[in-house]
């Protein structure tokens, strides 16, 4: 039995930070498991289980108010079995009780608190509320748990039958073979479209939250289309958010969202798995553009991540809180007279450049840096060249930056989580496809060899990682951006053990993850712990779905190895969706990615030869979404590198379609030309 410190609760040896940061409230909290429930069971009680996460504003501003006081504490220790979750660690438990709360017709968001019988059953819920308000339900729900016991009981089972419900019953999902055609895109576009802000980049009304995947859907559907509004929607998006203080100015890193339209004010807190997407989207808007402004923003959001949130492994960390001295954003914004000080009196061009004021852009004397131009109209505006005004704002940011680390630090939230890390392996290989940068290859295989060597026994992959150790069974989410990573590592270096791992997996998934009579993937392990309700994920949000990247990697492997049954898994998954596709397209754009990748036929390319990096290398540098690369200066065992030879001795490439090739050529710009002529 492990001994509690004095003033401690029974969250004090959890891993997460966000548990640990209630440790020391008078609340009698429990971390989830079986001690906490069976105590409900032996003591008659109902739970209140309590869900955020570290970086959850509400949830630090209802801990000050309400779990920190006695007096309340009380009410909850009297009443009820308590309950804290991390929902980045636990998100089979959020799904389910977020279900619960939206079936009684209520907003999610978090915190996110929701009220069960013994047996884990919801029956009441809610997300903030103030003090005086919960002291009052609690006092409310304990009463009616008492004297109406029967009645809740029977809406608690209303309730759980409610969101124990099948996904696919619930959204009506069932199979479309209709033919999958690049004109059938113009509908989803148009979907999108119509929500466009054209001024300022994104979607027509606040919160903007940049929603990766939707702008990758558009590139790929520019690059099938050349329809030039679509990319344009692309560039006005990106270009808005990079200089707006959605984007760390200073430091590099994309804050979750912003509140308002013109992506100025930032909710502060900094969540890895935005960061690793949005390395992956402007590397691929930069192929397309070759805007400077891209380029800069992937180099400086990779040394945040560097710098920031890395652990000495190669691990990262999960994200930075939004607060610091009890106060949202403080570590990020500048005062005037701070800024006067810091540049001794030679601020205004920075000022200018940054939109900083004495009396403050945001709140009173408080100003969050941003851009309003592009760097050569504010160049010209103030007679100096461009490569000067960068100089200048290169050195004043270094000095901004150092300021800014002798101010108190937001809370980190250091677990690091398979999933999310291997979003950002995904963006670091990106990164490096584009810009060709060694050093962010490197990044990404220490990250990857992190995923191997600390969170995978075997085939099974772990969740969370802590203080050496690592916790919690994968989900799905976690297998299927590990494989996606993988895959991608594979490509990026033509060393088969990254795609034998990402084959090992999907097999592992295939086995404990699917359910063959609704070609979906289970969100939890078919071995791990029990909950009342067995998720599907199916809609795409800031995250991707699982099942969507779940069904892009068995279409990639399947090309990758020749292996039909992948593909057909792959095509009757989407034939799950596809009738949603045309009016939900802003919920399914990673659907609609892999829509894409059926539409025409995926390009495989095969390098042979002593040269085959450096072919590669010239080969990811234009934007050709719909491809897979394969290569050995040696030998394959890939089916597709069968045959394949070197007939002059130099390093060739077989551009091939369906496993039928072109001439094999020896340069890059003549195998391009077979990719366009197709």
């Amino acid at each position: 039995m492990k001994v509690m410190p004095a003033g401690a609760n029974h969250l004090i040896h959890s891993t997460s930070p966000y548990l640990l940061q209630h440790a020391y409230n008078p609340v009698e909290w429990y971390p989830w498991g079986e001690e906490a429930l069976e105590k409900a069971k032996k003591e008659d009680k109902p739970i209140l289980v309590s869900i955020g996460y570290s970086a959850c504003h509400w949830c630090h501003v209802m801990e000050k108010e309400s779990f920190e006081n006695d007096s309340i504490a009380d009410l909850m220790n009297k009443h009820f079995v308590c309950i804290k979750v991390d929902r980045e660690e636990r998100p089979d438990i959020d799904q389910i009780y977020m279900d619960a709360l939206q079936a009684m017709g209520q907003n999610g968001g978090w915190p996110l608190n929701v009220f069960l019988t013994a047996d884990q059953k919801p029956f009441y819920g809610g997300t903030y509320f103030p003090p005086q308000g919960w002291a009052q339900a609690l006092t409310q729900i304990a009463k009616v748990y008492e004297t109406k016991r029967n009645e809740v009981e029977a809406s608690a089972d209303e309730l759980t039958e409610a969101i124990a419900t099948s996904e696919t019953i619930k959204y009506q999902l069932k199979p479309d073979n209709s033919d999958i055609t690049v004109e059938s895109l113009d509908s989803m576009f148009r979907k999108l479209a119509s929500r466009f802000d054209r001024e300022k980049g994104g979607f027509n009304q606040p919160p903007k939250f940049p929603m990766p995947s939707n702008w990758l859907f558009l590139l790929r559907y520019y690059h099938l289309t050349n329809d030039r509004f679509a990319l344009a929607q692309v560039e006005l998006t990106l270009d808005e958010i990079a200089k707006g203080g959605i984007y760390d100015q200073v430091g590099g890193g994309f804050s979750r969202y912003s509140v308002d339209v013109n992506w100025l004010v930032p909710h502060f807190e900094k969540m890895l798995y935005d960061n690793g997407q949005l390395l992956s989207l402007y590397s691929e808007a930069y192929s397309i553009t070759q805007k400077p402004l891209y380029k800069n923003v992937v180099y400086q959001t990779i040394k945040w991540l560097e710098r920031e949130m890395m652990h000495e492994a190669g691990g990262f960390y999960s994200a930075l809180d939004a607060d610091s001295e009890g106060e949202e954003g403080k570590f990020y914004v500048w005062q005037d007279d701070e800024l006067e000080k810091l540049f001794n009196g030679k601020a205004s061009l920075i000022k200018s450049y940054y939109n900083a004021t004495e009396k403050g852009n945001w709140e009173e004397g408080k100003n969050i840096l941003h851009k309003k131009l592009n760097d050569s109209t504010f160049a010209q505006n103030h007679e100096i060249t461009v490569e000067e005004l960068q100089n200048i704002v290169s050195e004043a940011n270094e000095l901004l930056l150092k300021e800014r680390e002798n101010r108190e630090r937001p809370g980190l939230d250091d677990k690091i989580l398979s999933g999310w890390n291997a979003i950002t392996t995904k963006g670091l290989i990106d990164a490096y496809n584009t810009f060709g940068e060694k050093h962010f290859l490197d990044l990404a295989i220490k990250n990857a060899n992190f995923l191997t060597n600390k969170m995978m026994d075997g085939n099974k992959l772990y969740r969370n990682y802590k203080n050496g150790k690592a916790s919690i069974d994968g989900y799905l989410e976690d297998y299927a951006f590990v494989i996606d990573a993988f895959m991608a590592l594979y490509q990026a270096t033509f060393d088969e053990s990254w795609l034998k791992k990402a084959k090992e997996l999907t097999d592992y998934t295939l086995e404990h993850f699917f359910d063959k009579e609704e070609n979906l993937f289970f969100y939890t392990d078919n071995s791990s712990q029990k909950l009342i309700a067995r998720k599907k994920e199916i809609f795409d949000n800031v995250i991707p779905s699982s099942n969507s990247q779940m069904a892009i990697n068995l279409y990639m492997l399947g090309v990758l190895y020749d292996d039909n049954d992948y593909k057909g898994t792959s095509m009757a998954m989407l034939s799950k969706v596809k009738s949603l596709l045309s009016t939900e397209i802003g919920y399914l754009s990673n659907w609609g990615n892999l829509y894409t990748y059926m539409a025409t036929p995926t390009a495989e390319i095969a390098i042979v030869g002593d040269n085959a990096m450096t072919k590669r290398n010239e080969f990811t540098q234009k934007y050709v979404p719909n491809k897979v690369m394969m290569g050995t200066t040696t030998s394959s065992q890939l089916p597709l590198m069968e045959g394949k030879t070197t007939p002059s001795g130099k390093t060739t490439i077989y551009v091939c379609y369906n496993k039928t090739c072109k001439l094999p050529v020896q340069e890059v710009n003549k195998a391009f030309e077979q990719l366009q002529n197709h």
